[in-house]
């Protein structure tokens, strides 16, 4: 694709939306993305990171040497396309006044308008510090080998950057709500309770682990965690599954499972609620096994230079305000925020993961032309 068309982030996001990239597979994505930046005069280096018989694709490319350093993340994957779709998923139809496919919203459209606002700068402005990309193929997976591995790579070739923006769609309904400063963390846990099967008949001769899941259910949600703090809401524990296994009327279970996941904010991390969580067992039912896994701990990027920047450049193009916000789910800036500030700030993310998932051809320009004002904030 000539640099001539690379200005125009509908183009770029119907050649994205045409590659087929279901986690884990990439379909030339990755491709479509590095022969755009070397074309613009970016180094890129193709990362794959996990077992040699199906690594995960990773791009980073960096134009410049100054600072300040900017680094533009996302990621290519897509979720399953499913069913009941009146458009392609992987056509990048336009109908009207949007665009559709998978990843429309998530987000092969924020890289379509950042590598558009891109060659749209470098059009009319020299590059005096640093622009770069870490881009992913694993972000809706299990994204053990992706921007997590990138980042430590770049450590170790000394390309952390000043400052981050992730393109994740932010913003509810409109372009300019929200922009992302922070998210919660979140724990998975499953505790077993083991008792003794027997006939319903004869408790005696048996040990009803369902009489020991009742306490700790109430012991675990009776009480609010807390009642949150300046830039978060109250965390939210939430039981997702109970299960017995028992299809019999006349049987004592031999063990009951709860299955519970716990959004948190900055009050606390994911080894303070995992003793939380071991205490309240051990009190309410003594030699339960219980399996703890933390996703992602809750961050928070300081409102301060970099965010008033984005906050500038939304309001000036779409006349709105937006809100800084720290809910919904993780995303990968819960790795890049231990390497450099980041903040999140992308399309309407209305119909992501849905069918006839789409975004607006003018919210595609309001996003180019705020990742463009923000550039130029940025002084690079």
């Amino acid at each position: 694709m000539p640099i001539s068309s690379s200005t125009d982030p509908i183009l770029l996001l119907q050649s994205l939306l045409k590659c087929r990239s279901v986690t884990p597979a990439d379909d030339g994505a990755l491709g479509i993305v590095a022969s755009i930046l070397e074309e613009m005069g970016f180094i890129v280096t193709l990362l794959h990171f996990g077992p040699a018989e199906s690594p995960t694709p990773n791009l980073y490319a960096r134009l410049g040497a100054g600072k300040p350093h900017l680094c533009f993340a996302g990621h290519t994957d897509v979720v399953p396309p499913g069913g009941n779709w009146s458009h392609d998923p992987f056509s990048g139809e336009i109908d009207g006044s949007y665009i559709y496919g998978r990843g429309a919203a998530d987000m092969k459209g924020g890289i379509a308008c950042f590598l558009a606002a891109i060659a749209r700068y470098l059009k009319e402005n020299p590059l005096k510090g640093s622009l770069s990309l870490l881009i992913t193929g694993d972000e809706e997976g299990p994204a053990h080998f992706g921007t997590k591995k990138v980042l430590q790579w770049m450590e170790t070739q000394g390309e952390i950057p000043d400052f981050c923006l992730l393109g994740e769609p932010t913003n509810p309904q409109e372009m300019g709500e929200v922009i992302k400063i922070g998210r919660r963390g979140s724990l998975n846990a499953t505790i077993t309770i083991k008792g003794m099967q027997g006939h319903v008949a004869y408790p005696h001769l048996a040990d009803n682990p369902v009489h020991k899941l009742i306490p700790l259910l109430q012991a675990l949600t009776q009480d609010p965690l807390d009642q949150g703090s300046e830039w978060f809401a109250p965390s939210s524990l939430q039981i997702t599954s109970i299960d017995v296994g028992n299809k019999a009327t006349n049987v004592i279970p031999a063990q009951a499972e709860i299955k519970l996941n716990i959004r948190f904010n900055d009050l606390h991390s994911g080894s303070s609620l995992s003793a939380w969580l071991k205490e309240l067992v051990e009190r309410h039912a003594a030699g339960s096994e219980i399996d703890i896994s933390v996703s992602g701990e809750a961050f928070l990027t300081k409102p301060g230079m970099f965010v008033e920047h984005i906050s500038k450049a939304v309001e000036d193009v779409t006349g709105r305000k937006p809100r800084l916000d720290t809910g919904g789910g993780t995303s990968d800036a819960r790795f890049i925020t231990h390497y450099c500030p980041v903040a999140e700030f992308g399309l309407v993310g209305a119909t992501m993961h849905k069918s006839d998932e789409c975004v607006s051809l003018s919210s595609l320009e309001s996003l180019t032309r705020i990742y463009q004002n923000i550039l130029q904030r940025l002084g690079l």
